[in-house]
């Protein structure tokens, strides 16, 4: 297992589709803290329900643009993989969840404590994605 874990570390296109991933992340990011701003502030909505619903927005464009681009060359059927990242997306959203709600029982204010959530988050859903979601 460490050699493998070695190899995938020292092989460049790893690092590449890491960075892509992350491009893809971050624009995820802004979307999410796009809607959940606006459903937290304009519609009212409970933080952890807007938490919800922003991550339906944006696990949507993630898995677009994923799938383009970031993992192209390990696309399978669209449903199928689809469903795969649907899972990885969920369990994501639960630590995602988890964090929010401790952030803010510390005191964090709600829109920066979504944005720490999901930065802490990332790395599980990289390596779900890579892993399962997206592998060859």
């Amino acid at each position: 297992m460490r050699l493998r874990a070695g190899r995938a570390l020292k092989a460049w296109h790893n690092w590449v589709q890491l960075a892509k991933f992350c491009a893809v992340g971050a624009s995820g990011y802004v979307v999410n803290l796009a809607v959940y701003t606006a459903l937290l502030h304009w519609a009212g909505l409970h933080y952890l329900a807007a938490a919800s619903c922003s991550f339906v927005v944006a696990v949507t464009n993630n898995y677009a643009l994923n799938r383009l681009w970031t993992f192209r060359g390990e696309r399978g059927h669209f449903a199928y993989q689809g469903l795969r990242f649907l899972v990885v997306s969920l369990v994501a959203l639960g630590a995602n969840l988890v964090c929010l709600r401790l952030l803010v029982a510390f005191g964090l204010d709600k829109v920066p404590a979504q944005a720490v959530a999901i930065v802490l988050v990332t790395p599980l859903n990289f390596v779900g994605n890579k892993l399962w979601s997206f592998r060859r």
